[in-house]
C-alpha cells in the first residue's frame, strides 16, 4: 500500500517580548504596560491559544494551539510584573537572561533608560516558577562582529553561570538584537543548546536553532494582534521550510 508522505512540521508562532513595566520614556519600544500586558495574554486565552515556553512549545507533539512566548534580556519586572499575569492564565514563558549583568543594568542601551536586570535570586525563583531560563550571552553582544572564540566565551560561559544560579540545565538560548549567521549557530550548537530564538526568518539559519519571532509592544491591543496573527499563518501557508533542529 502506498504510504501518503508526512507533513512538515509546523513553523511555530513564537512572541517577543523584552520588558513589563509603567513607563514614561521607551525609545527602542521594549516596554509594554503591565495592563496591556494582560489585555494581551486575555486575547490569547479568549482565542483558545495558550502561552507556553520555548521548551515547552518545541517539546510538545501538537503546536496548533500554542503560542511561545518570551522575554529578552531578563529585566526584573518580568519577576514582578509579567509572571503574576501569566500564571493567572496558566502560561509559561521563556526568559532569556544577560548572564554577565545579573543585578546590574542595561547598559548596551546607552541612549534608553536603565532597566535592572535580574538578580541570582530571582533567576532562581523565576526557574522554581515554572518558567524557563535561557541565555542571552554575558553581555549582549552583537555576535556575527566578534572573533570565534569570543563568541565561544559569550555562548559557554553565559550558560555556565545560569546554570549555577538556578541549579538547573539550561537549553535555550537568543540571539542579542536577533543578528544570526550559520557561524553562530554552529557555536549555540556546540555548546550543548537544545533551541535557540532569532528575530526575522533568515535564510541560511532557521529551524530549532534559529527560531523567528513576531515582536509585540504596548501598541498592540487585540485587533493589531489579530493582524499579526493573520500575517504569521499567511507566512506560515506560503511553505516556508521549517526544521525541526537544523543548522
Amino acid at each position: 500500500m502506498k504510504q501518503c508522505p508526512r507533513s512538515a512540521p509546523r513553523a511555530p508562532w513564537v512572541w517577543m517580548y523584552h520588558s513589563v513595566d509603567e513607563y514614561v520614556s521607551d525609545p527602542h519600544k521594549i516596554t509594554v504596560n503591565p495592563g496591556r500586558f494582560e489585555e494581551q495574554m486575555r486575547a490569547l486565552a479568549r482565542a483558545g491559544l495558550r502561552g507556553v515556553s520555548m521548551r515547552d512549545l518545541l517539546s510538545s507533539r501538537s503546536r496548533a494551539r500554542l503560542v511561545g512566548l518570551t522575554f529578552d534580556d531578563g529585566y526584573s519586572d518580568f519577576v514582578t510584573n509579567a509572571v503574576p499575569i501569566l500564571q493567572r492564565f496558566g502560561f509559561t514563558a521563556t526568559v532569556y537572561v544577560v548572564a554577565g549583568r545579573l543585578a546590574l543594568s542595561n547598559e548596551w542601551d546607552r541612549d534608553a533608560p536603565r532597566k535592572r536586570i535580574m538578580n541570582a535570586d530571582q533567576a532562581r525563583a523565576v526557574e522554581l516558577s515554572g518558567m524557563e531560563v535561557g541565555s542571552h550571552t554575558l553581555s549582549h553582544a552583537h555576535l556575527p562582529a566578534l572573533e570565534p572564540d569570543e563568541v565561544h566565551r559569550e555562548v559557554t560561559e553565559s550558560r555556565a553561570i545560569l546554570e549555577d544560579v538556578i541549579r538547573s540545565r539550561v537549553t535555550g538560548f537568543a540571539y542579542p538584537y536577533g543578528d544570526v549567521t550559520s557561524r553562530e549557530v554552529n557555536a549555540v550548537r556546540a555548546a550543548g543548546y537544545q533551541h535557540a530564538s532569532a528575530v526575522k526568518h533568515q535564510p541560511g539559519a532557521n529551524g530549532t536553532f534559529a527560531v523567528p519571532r513576531t515582536y509585540i509592544g504596548d501598541v498592540d491591543g487585540p485587533l493589531r494582534l489579530l493582524g499579526k496573527r493573520l500575517h504569521f499563518e499567511y507566512w506560515r501557508a506560503r511553505g516556508t521550510t521549517w526544521r525541526r533542529s537544523s543548522a
